[in-house]
């Protein structure tokens, strides 16, 4: 055989050689404990991989040396041992989706905790994806109504924005975040509620309260208690952001709450500490920051060529004291658009729900307002704000001129007006309505102590006497003087006979 004929040979077994996709790479498990393992052998294993362990238990790669590689456990870490192989997946870390999803609870995994069977699912989404480019968003101009007038009247919120929810323990976080949810009933909104660190029971509780109100149906509900290994904590509000994206690619809007971001970062801390992380600032990883900005920047309203999807966020965040200033906080606070500001002392004081106007705010503003909304609520915000300071100021003073307790009574019965009960969203007719009359002085002459009574009447009298009022309102989503006017007449017309 002379060398040309080698030469064909060898490229003919070149040509037709098949690798063997059998052969994985296998590693040995050197140390294991508190949900955290250590293998060696595993020299190709990427960041964010999935791999298996002889027991069937999975985990997921998150550090990676020069010698071996640390992975986190999504099950118990007594099934795993010393000296056990670990196998490469060769698969990064997703979860399965689907519109089976909807009216269910799941872990961070994917896996039904609900008792109601197994979910089938679609397909499935890597837990981690870039968020969308600037070319691939378009502006937010499209209401996210939240039901309750003191936030849709002066912080606006537009479908893909970042709205952070912030204050102390046990001011009514949750409540909004949830009021938010039934408000989208019939306006065509998937809604994931990501439950970070919470008691078992809570979780329960809310998907109770949601079936209750009919809005189970259209919302997914992630959990990961505080019984879950940190593991699961970390990795819950990805799989509910890779649910929602599911359905944002397919075009439709989705509201998703992570509850809350204060429990995320403690789990990412232990995680962290665990891998022998240096701590930095008030005892975080430096990459702390990273965490939540990777997660929030998935949030966004996608352009019409990409199907015009879009996925508004809801982040939680719990202060000490009222702290906005602490670490955590202000990460978060730099990364979303607008803070909804819960105080401890108005949420004492009755005043549900506790928003701060003076620290509140909403970076869309009223790009994401209907035109009713933006008529109506008019100067409100700033009205609140001078009754505030007016009250500071007046609190120790007996003799006021009658422009200052003009003032001070207009500012008191806003503050009565904004009151609003748990899980009773109002639609926009209702807050429109509302808002007119106030601000037309029709309601000066009620009692501060009969404001919510009477508010309440005259908005069923409206919906009984003077439909058509509403169904403007609702159909036009517009404001013009003379239906403002219209409004006022009705209202003193309706009020006349209990005057």
């Amino acid at each position: 055989m002379n060398s040309e004929q080698i030469i064909r040979v060898l490229e003919d077994e070149i040509a037709n050689f098949n690798r063997d996709d059998n052969v994985r790479e296998v590693g040995t498990v050197l140390t294991v404990g508190d949900g955290i393992v250590s293998v060696y052998g595993m020299n190709k294993a990427f960041y964010g991989e999935v791999v298996t362990f002889e027991s069937g238990e999975r985990g997921m790669v998150l550090d990676i040396g020069s010698d071996l590689i640390r992975c986190i456990l999504f099950g118990r870490d007594r099934d795993v041992a010393e000296g056990m192989e670990v196998h490469r997946t060769g698969e990064q870390m997703a979860v399965p989706v689907g519109d089976a999803f909807l009216g269910r609870v799941v872990n961070a995994l994917g896996d039904p905790l609900d008792g109601k069977g197994p979910i089938s699912a679609d397909g499935s989404r890597p837990v981690e994806s870039p968020a969308p480019g600037i070319l691939d968003r378009q502006p937010v101009d499209t209401p996210m109504e939240t039901g309750m007038l003191a936030i849709d009247s002066m912080f606006p919120i537009g479908r893909g924005q970042r709205e952070l929810i912030i204050g102390d323990r046990q001011t009514g976080k949750t409540t909004i975040a949830v009021d938010t949810m039934l408000n989208q009933k019939g306006k065509d909104v998937v809604c994931v509620y990501v439950a970070i660190g919470q008691k078992a029971s809570s979780v329960a509780q809310l998907a109770r309260t949601l079936e209750a109100h009919d809005a189970l149906d259209y919302s997914i509900i992630v959990s990961a208690s505080a019984a879950d290994p940190a593991s699961l904590q970390y990795i819950a509000p990805y799989t509910g952001t890779a649910i929602a994206e599911h359905y944002m690619h397919a075009g439709r809007d989705v509201l998703i709450i992570y509850d809350d971001l204060s429990k995320h970062a403690v789990a990412y801390r232990t995680l962290s500490l665990l891998l022998g992380r240096s701590p930095g600032r008030e005892a975080y990883p430096g990459d702390v920051f990273y965490l939540h900005s990777r997660l929030l920047e998935r949030s966004s309203h996608l352009s019409d060529a990409l199907g015009g999807g879009s996925i508004t966020a809801l982040p939680i965040v719990e202060t000490q004291s009222g702290d906005v200033s602490a670490y955590i906080p202000t990460n978060i606070i730099s990364i979303t658009d607008g803070q909804i500001f819960l105080e401890s002392a108005l949420f004492h004081a009755g005043t549900r729900p506790a928003v701060n106007v003076g620290l509140s705010v909403s970076r869309v503003g009223g790009a994401a307002q209907t035109g009713a909304m933006k008529a109506a609520s008019g100067s409100i915000r700033i009205d609140l704000a001078q009754y505030r300071e007016l009250e500071t100021f007046t609190q120790f003073s007996s003799d006021l001129d009658d422009a200052t307790k003009a003032q001070l009574g207009y500012g008191q019965r806003l503050m009565e007006l904004l009151k609003q009960p748990v899980h009773s969203p109002m639609s926009l007719a209702d807050q429109v309505i509302s808002l007119v009359c106030a601000e037309g002085g029709v309601l000066n002459a009620v009692p501060v102590d009969r404001i919510k009574a009477e508010q309440h009447a005259l908005l069923d009298a409206f919906k009984i006497q003077a439909p058509d009022v509403a169904d403007t309102i609702e159909t036009q989503r517009s404001l013009d003087d003379a239906l403002k006017a219209k409004i006022l007449a009705t209202a003193k017309d309706l009020m006349a006979p209990r005057s």
